[in-house]
């Protein structure tokens, strides 16, 4: 009997996980949608050597934007769920210890880097005197910018419904990028203003983000804002070993296509750019469910309960299994399909795109384990599996480029990847002290993926690996799953599932009940580690 109220703690921490996973998957999966669109329109209307412009400038404020940061995004996520919200909680306290370190470190980085575009350009970009100076002073000139949204969509993310930051990160943005740019390529624009409609989102970005603040860090009632030393030591003892291993998590894609155009071209960076945004998009369904469940693992955790947030972990993880395989699975198979939707220079990259399609397939197999890291408060140990697969992954990348191209870089970065993951993953076990990767996870990721291999053999098989190929494995992939549905056993997980995305009336009472009410009463910060 005494075990009921933990049971029913435990249900409704599912339950609320999976609601907010399920609008986190459908935020991925417009953000997806609209990822492919801009790169399709960034390679149609610029070619491999201009997208490889453009993703090279992207790629620079991507490093050197996470890099200001400097882990005070993912350390509002950490903390401010553990903190009290409104006008009398010590939560808004966090925000300038956040925001004036990071502003004020990217604006000298900004002034530095406008200054120093003319000798960098022509370390990054092929042609000398072209539109490479242009683009790096555009890029360093935004920083601020850029990383005053990073920092505000993650205290959003902390302290609003999931649906909040995924209208802002997953929609707003997205969607305002690829109209931008296409509005450059129609207009008959460079690549500058081009990377210039890329950028200009992120002001949007800004203005929403900070009204969604307002209410609930009590900013328009009196809320303290002078921060404590302890808020000063204790934010930014986590955010320091995040910073490096953020940025190192944040340029995967990026540094491999710096180190391209250095080591091999700018030709081969465009193509490894467009098999890199098919790869990372199959990461969205991980992402989107990231963001959904990391402010509930931080306060599950805070509060000692590993238990549930074990739980809310491996239901996570196979839903991402689930998802992801089954799509690394065809990508990989119909690399050729895929990558011919960009032209027919990118078909170089067919061989690169089924190797890295299987570094995910890692990736997402371990699913949110650096999550359940960083959430417990090991961000120095996250730090160790980021350092370890980037020195690989750079290492490897030397060795390999110069030789092989697109194929050398996309073999450098999937020995970087796998081992990251699994060091992260032994982290994350010994950290929270429960089993994460259990046999019912690594019985769905082999009936999903094996579902799928057989549907993309006999695509592949009749209809070879192109584009027809493609959809007539999509196709049976379709039918198989209606198929499934007849069963009433499937019928009956699928109603369980649905179930659990319908709020309870004490699910309803716990969330218009405030979110902190635990660390509140145990004296707002001790709950930290």
């Amino acid at each position: 009997m005494s075990d009921r109220p933990d049971r029913a703690a435990a249900g409704g921490e599912v339950r609320r996980g999976t609601r907010n996973g399920a609008v986190g998957l459908a935020g991925a999966a417009v953000n997806g949608l609209l990822g492919f669109v801009l790169t399709l329109v960034i390679v149609r209307g610029f070619g491999p050597t201009g997208s490889g412009a453009i993703f090279t400038a992207i790629g620079v404020v991507t490093i050197v934007g996470v890099l200001c940061c400097a882990g005070a995004d993912t350390a509002l996520v950490w903390s401010l769920p553990r903190r009290r919200l409104g006008p009398r909680g010590d939560a808004a306290r966090l925000l300038p210890v956040a925001l004036v370190p990071t502003l004020l470190g990217s604006t000298v980085v900004a002034v530095a880097g406008v200054a120093l575009a003319g000798p960098l350009a022509p370390v990054l970009f092929d042609r000398p005197g072209g539109d490479g100076p242009a683009l790096l002073r555009l890029a360093f000139a935004t920083l601020p910018l850029t990383v005053a949204m990073t920092v505000l969509v993650a205290a959003v993310r902390a302290v609003r419904p999931v649906t909040a930051v995924v209208a802002v990160q997953y929609v707003l943005v997205p969607l305002a990028r690829p109209l931008l740019v296409a509005a450059a390529v129609v207009g008959g624009a460079g690549v500058v203003l081009a990377f210039g409609g890329w950028l200009f989102p992120a002001a949007l970005a800004v203005l929403a983000c900070a009204a969604m603040l307002l209410g609930p860090l009590g900013l328009t009632s009196g809320a303290v804002l002078w921060p404590e030393r302890a808020d000063w030591r204790t934010f930014w003892g986590f955010a320091l070993p995040r910073a490096a291993s953020a940025t190192i998590d944040a340029s995967s894609l990026w540094l491999s296509v710096l180190l391209t155009t250095a080591l091999a071209g700018q030709a081969d960076a465009g193509v490894l750019g467009g098999v890199g945004r098919y790869v990372l998009a199959g990461l969205l369904v991980m992402q989107g469910l990231r963001v959904a469940v990391a402010p509930q693992l931080s306060r599950l955790l805070g509060q000692d309960r590993t238990v549930e947030a074990a739980e809310v972990y491996r239901r996570t993880t196979m839903m991402i299994i689930v998802l992801s395989w089954p799509a690394y699975l065809i990508l990989g198979f119909f690399a050729p399909g895929f990558l011919s939707l960009f032209g027919p220079e990118f078909g170089a990259g067919a061989t690169a795109m089924t190797v890295l399609a299987g570094a995910m397939m890692v990736n997402s197999g371990v699913g949110i384990v650096q999550t359940m890291l960083l959430m417990s408060g090991n961000s120095g140990k996250h730090l160790m599996a980021a350092s370890t697969g980037l020195v690989l992954n750079v290492g490897l990348a030397v060795v390999l480029v110069p030789r092989h191209g697109v194929l050398g870089a996309a073999v450098a970065w999937t020995v970087g990847i796998v081992v990251e993951n699994l060091l992260a993953a032994r982290a994350a076990r010994i950290a929270i002290g429960q089993p994460l990767l259990t046999g019912a996870l690594l019985k769905a990721g082999a009936l999903a993926g094996a579902g799928t291999l057989v549907l993309a053999t006999l695509g592949a098989t009749v209809a070879g690996r192109g584009v027809a190929g493609l959809a007539l494995t999509v196709a049976l992939l379709l039918v198989g799953c209606a198929l499934l549905l007849l069963d009433r056993r499937v019928r009956r997980v699928v109603r369980a599932a649905a179930a659990t995305l319908r709020p309870t009336p004490r699910d309803r009472q716990d969330e218009g009940s405030p979110d902190r009410a635990a660390v509140a009463g145990s004296g707002g910060t001790r709950g930290m580690r």
